[in-house]
């Protein structure tokens, strides 16, 4: 994509699973120790071209894990993930809780879309609200790169949504599982870093 194709008016930062359960210190992921630097990073590194898109005129769009609370409150957790994450419980990515929320730095957004699996596509209103806002280019960043980010941007894909995944802008809890993803999505999707992009922005 050349900075002549970035229309701002028509472009979107997805911004994926980036919420206080999985990054704040406090939140489910935190409390149990399921951390890494390279996630931790990610808010002030797309803070400055989140900042960037909004004076442009572009959109915000968030899209937030959720575990929905059956009756009692106790939260429906696939088999998988519960076998992945054991930890998860009770009050967990709850909708409308702190933990679920879109991280303090990266606030507000313009667009919310809730999910339950990897896909943001995946039985949500993401294309819809995409295709009312006039949104054609995606840009992407957020959590793991091998999981919400690649399953999200392979579904962009085949609906002809452009995408640019930023490579900084994006992180596994293991380095070499978030190139491996990358090296992976570069086949499907424009794969620049957040400076790359903020440059590609300022130059309209």
């Amino acid at each position: 994509m050349t900075i002549r194709d970035l229309r701002p008016e028509a472009t979107g930062l997805l911004l994926v699973d980036l919420q206080n359960d999985f990054l704040h210190p406090e939140g489910a992921y935190g409390r149990a120790g399921r951390t890494a630097p390279e996630i931790a990073a990610l808010p002030g590194r797309l803070a400055p071209l989140a900042a960037a898109l909004r004076e442009s005129g572009g959109w915000i769009v968030s899209t937030l894990f959720t575990l929905v609370p059956g009756r009692g409150g106790e939260p429906f957790i696939s088999a998988h993930l519960k076998e992945l994450r054991p930890f998860l419980g009770e009050g967990d990515f709850r909708p409308g809780a702190w933990g679920h929320q879109l991280v303090e730095a990266l606030q507000p957004a313009d667009l919310t879309v809730e999910k339950v699996a990897y896909s943001a596509f995946y039985m949500t209103r993401l294309e819809w609200v995409l295709r009312r806002a006039g949104i054609e280019t995606l840009i992407v960043g957020g959590i793991v790169t091998s999981g919400g980010v690649a399953s999200t941007v392979r579904d962009a894909h085949v609906r002809d949504l452009r995408t640019i995944v930023l490579c900084d802008g994006c992180a596994a809890f293991r380095p070499e599982v978030h190139e491996a993803a990358l090296a992976d999505l570069a086949t499907v999707s424009q794969v620049a870093s957040c400076a790359e992009t903020l440059a590609m922005l300022e130059a309209r």
